[in-house]
């Protein structure tokens, strides 16, 4: 009789862990279809997506970041990228807009995840509101930089490094 009831029991709890598993699933199956929202139509390519708020950091920079910095960093500027694999460390802050080859702003970019030696950092800056867009490619890819943009005003920023994309705003004056 024993065997019997932990028998019973083992199936029982069967079939609760897969009830379990069939919620689960149509928990995830329906986060999976409400996220997201609709894909932006051509004609919003100039509209601003969001606010311009790149959040601007002076907190000590992550371990990952440090490398070449006598000090944990605190104090220094930084942003990180949307999805938090790259981080701009803003030596001139804020940064300033110009179209002079001779300005530029001293920008450190910090990958968090592996890069491929001798790939590039390619950036699509596009201005916030307009159609206007420049790209600049660092050909030593993630590392310390001189970056400018022509115009004052929010940039939106896709960072393209050894396989991997993330994304950020700044500012420019």
């Amino acid at each position: 009789m024993g065997n019997d009831v932990a028998g019973s029991l083992m199936e029982e709890v069967g079939v609760a862990i897969r009830r379990g598993l069939c919620v689960l699933g149509a928990l995830v199956a329906a986060a999976g279809c409400s996220a997201g929202g609709q894909a932006p139509e051509a004609g919003d390519a100039g509209r601003p997506t969001g606010p311009c708020a790149s959040v601007v950091s002076r907190d000590a920079l992550p371990a990952w970041a440090r490398g070449g910095f006598s000090d944990d960093g605190s104090g220094i500027p930084h942003v990180f990228g949307e999805r938090g694999d790259i981080l701009a460390v803003l030596f001139e802050y804020p940064p300033k807009a110009s179209t002079d080859p001779d300005e530029s702003n001293k920008i450190l970019w910090v990958s968090r995840l592996p890069q491929e030696p001798m790939r590039p950092l390619e950036i699509e800056a596009r201005l916030d509101g307009t159609t206007t867009s420049v790209t600049r490619e660092l050909t030593g890819g993630a590392g310390p930089s001189a970056v400018s943009l022509p115009t004052a005003g929010c940039w939106r920023l896709t960072l393209n490094w050894s396989g991997h994309t993330d994304t950020m705003a700044l500012t420019f004056v």
